[in-house]
């Protein structure tokens, strides 16, 4: 017959070998390191009460995540989206938020699958006109301007040969030149247009276009230098993308952050459009 004693002690080694386990399935890290790009409102921008930190939409449903998960988070300012992701690569931060999908970066990083926001490229026009839009060909006979190189070589290539789009030194040029019928169209992201817009009191005067010119997705992605970088996370961070994509929270943050970002903007003059 075993001694009780020996017994006793190889339940309580194995019920300890258990715990371990378990601890050890639920994932080691108790802190996660974000970062994202700082002005891409109202996605993430820096936090004007707080310089070290990012706020925004994508902020909150990073801390929501977090909390779900039992893990604390900070959001963290690096600069620009170059220094954000070379901070990512290297380790020193976990987590980057608004990842584009780009096969290189799959060598550092592993990509969080779904995506719950999208950066929309869009036709945006005055409010008041008629602008009948479905497909690229649409815009040939319309005069367009854009503030930045944001689309892909496939719709640069056709707009070099087929359109007319001048480069606008900025956004709020871009939208004054639309409201002062100096162009037909403007080019710009959705969300940061929306942004830009009302900030200079247009959201009524601008419309943007469905269906976008195109979209790109923008990715959770986890370093693969990261110390928290395990299964239990990458498994726990998927399954929550995928709620996420299901639920309308995405959307009311994009509201809520849309109208942080008004308040701490100095208002911009207004633009009238052109009495006709």
């Amino acid at each position: 017959m075993l001694d009780r004693h020996l017994l006793k002690s190889w339940v309580l080694a194995i019920s300890c070998m258990s715990a371990c386990s378990l601890t050890f399935a639920e994932g080691s890290c108790e802190r996660l390191v974000a970062t994202g790009n700082p002005n891409n409102p109202p996605f993430m921008w820096r936090d004007p009460q707080n310089p070290k930190q990012l706020m925004g939409a994508q902020a909150d449903m990073l801390q929501k995540v977090a909390k779900d998960l039992g893990l604390q988070l900070d959001v963290l300012y690096s600069r620009s989206w170059e220094k954000a992701e070379d901070e990512v690569r290297s380790g020193r931060i976990d987590l980057l938020a608004g990842a584009e999908l780009k096969p290189a970066a799959l060598d550092d990083m592993d990509y969080i699958y779904p995506s719950v926001y999208s950066h929309d490229s869009v036709v945006w026009v005055r409010n008041i006109l008629s602008f009948p839009y479905i497909e690229w060909a649409d815009l040939r006979e319309r005069k367009g301007a854009k503030a930045a190189d944001i689309l892909s070589p496939a719709f640069t290539g056709y707009a070099k040969a087929n359109l007319n789009i001048e480069q606008a030194a900025n956004l709020s040029q871009a939208f004054q030149k639309l409201m002062l019928g100096e162009v037909d169209y403007v080019l710009a992201e959705r969300e940061s247009g929306l942004a830009r817009a009302t900030t200079m009191g247009l959201q009524d005067d601008l419309l943007p276009l469905s269906p976008p010119i195109e979209g790109q997705p923008m990715y959770l992605a986890l370093s693969h230098n990261s110390a928290c970088n395990d299964a239990w996370l990458r498994g726990q961070l998927a399954k929550k993308m995928t709620e996420l994509t299901a639920s309308e929270l995405p959307a009311s943050l994009l509201q809520k952050n849309l109208q942080r970002w008004k308040q701490q903007q100095p208002q911009l003059e207004s633009v009238s459009a052109p009495k006709s």
